[in-house]
């Protein structure tokens, strides 16, 4: 059974392609700065983060006052004539836009601007004799130029997915063999969610749909993986085809509540009479050998650095900020050996705040900082938006623990501490068993006094800080923030705990 995700934590939308023996894919990434984090493998399942797609101010244009959910949806990332192609929609700034490089980890390109496509998940793939066809979810389709912001021709409707669904979306173009296949997801990125298959002797149809659609689903099932679906295929050296899609792990008891967001998972594929098969009977479900991607890696995998000392002149990769990270408010530079956050005046229930963190990658964790808060007030906060998120927050002398749930915002609990910097943690634990009603975990917020001790001042039901409560796209991030003044954090360590 695949209950593990190759890319856990808030890694939805996965576009995947492979150049020789490397694979490469991309993800979406929202309202967060730097946007389109890309991973590299050699196998297809264990995967190192090699940088963001837009990590520069003139990439990625979030207004600071777009919403959560918004920003940057669905990439697809291919190889064509030697260079790798990213296009990706920006739904709070400027539509559809295309950036290339010949190094997946960067430098990539100037956006082009794709005026005339209108639609969100765009697609790129290329006939033989170079004409570049660009879907988008509905499924409409164009002929564009990518070199240019040309478009060459109206759209057209191509299909409209399998009888009954809705929301046609996340199509991907293939050529295998004597057929264009037409891969889309369907059914909501919710409980039914889907993906079908249609194919075609010509890259503009018309399209025939798969006789088993969907292809890919486990709607209606008691599987501990859901929601799948918005997925990629692409072949293997060996010729064996594989598939990576988003699903979700819900947590407690009835409806169930996942807080990591959409994660990204892998299925093997065979072709039966010229139509795919995932795992079995559409279900991602299976064995799997010594001989496939999944046999050597560990069932949560570590994907980023433990700890950070600050100790380099820029963020690692997989750190985000909430819409822009400007050097004059986020920076290493001004205290060698410590970030400096330095607020713009508003706090975590503000668009703008300044926040700084990591995703949250496994069920059960362990999240550490030690803040220098004698200059100003902030702390480190586990958020989904900005009206669900709980904190500790440190200020001279004092720590206090804050939990945001839609219009509700108390102060949890107050603590003394001594003067100078303070350890601030939080953890996600197993929560309290209360039959259908237990949550999906605990977190629990607390300080460490100078003799390594730990206090623990408050344990919150992680239920309000979940997409069926919060909804959106997006999946919990833990980290830093500036409420008041400037605050200084000197290192700061995830960890997952338990197994």
């Amino acid at each position: 059974m695949v209950a593990h995700p190759v890319l856990p934590g808030f890694h939805p939308d996965p576009s995947v392609c492979r150049v020789g023996d490397d694979y490469y894919l991309a993800c979406s990434s929202f309202e967060y700065f730097p946007g389109v984090p890309l991973f590299h493998s050699r196998d297809l399942r264990n995967w190192t983060r090699i940088g963001n797609a837009l990590d520069r101010p003139t990439q990625l244009r979030l207004p600071l006052d777009s919403p959560s959910s918004g920003g940057i949806y669905a990439p697809t990332l291919r190889h064509h004539d030697g260079r790798f192609w990213l296009i990706v929609t920006n739904v709070s700034g400027d539509g559809n836009l295309l950036v290339t490089a010949t190094d997946p980890a960067g430098p990539w390109s100037e956006p082009v601007l794709l005026t005339g496509v209108h639609g969100i998940d765009p697609d790129l793939a290329w006939d033989g004799d170079g004409t570049c066809w660009c879907t988008v979810a509905g499924v409409s389709q164009y002929r564009i130029d990518p070199r240019t912001d040309e478009t060459l021709g109206p759209a057209r409707r191509i299909w409209s997915g399998a009888p009954g669904a809705k929301a046609p979306e996340a199509p991907h173009l293939y050529h295998i063999g004597d057929f264009w296949y037409l891969l889309i997801a369907e059914g909501g990125t919710e409980r039914g969610h889907a993906v079908s298959i249609a194919r075609s002797s010509a890259p503009e149809g018309p399209f025939e749909p798969c006789p088993t659609n969907p292809v890919l689903t486990h709607r209606g099932t008691d599987e501990p993986v859901q929601n799948t679906g918005h997925a990629d295929l692409v072949q293997a050296r060996d010729g064996s085809w594989w598939m990576l899609f988003l699903g979700v792990r819900p947590g407690g008891g009835t409806p169930g509540w996942h807080v990591l967001g959409r994660e990204t998972f892998l299925a093997p594929v065979e072709w039966v009479e010229g139509w795919p098969v995932v795992g079995e009977l559409g279900a991602a479900e299976g064995e799997f050998t010594s001989e496939t991607p999944h046999a050597s890696a560990p069932p949560f995998p570590q994907l980023d650095p433990p700890h950070d000392d600050f100790d380099l002149a820029d963020l690692a990769p997989h750190w985000i900020s909430l819409r822009d990270r400007p050097t004059t408010h986020c920076t290493t530079k001004d205290r060698p050996g410590w970030l400096t956050l330095r607020t713009r005046g508003t706090s975590l229930d503000a668009t703008d705040v300044i926040f700084t963190g990591r995703r949250q990658q496994h069920p059960h964790s362990r999240t550490r900082t030690l803040i220098d808060p004698s200059e100003g007030r902030g702390g480190l906060a586990v958020r989904l938006d900005e009206q669900h998120h709980y904190s500790i927050e440190a200020t001279p002398g004092e720590v206090q623990v804050r939990a945001r749930i839609g219009p509700l915002n108390p102060i949890v609990a107050t603590h003394p501490t001594p003067p100078g910097p303070v350890v601030l943690r939080i953890e996600t634990t197993t929560p309290e068993p209360r039959g259908a009603r237990t949550g999906p975990d605990t977190v629990t917020l607390g300080i460490e006094n100078p003799d390594g001790t730990y206090v623990q001042l408050a344990a919150l039901d992680g239920r309000y800080l979940s997409t069926e409560v919060a909804g959106g796209f997006t999946g919990r991030v833990i980290g830093m923030y500036a409420a008041e003044g400037t605050v200084h954090f000197d290192w700061c360590t995830y960890e997952p705990v338990g197994s």
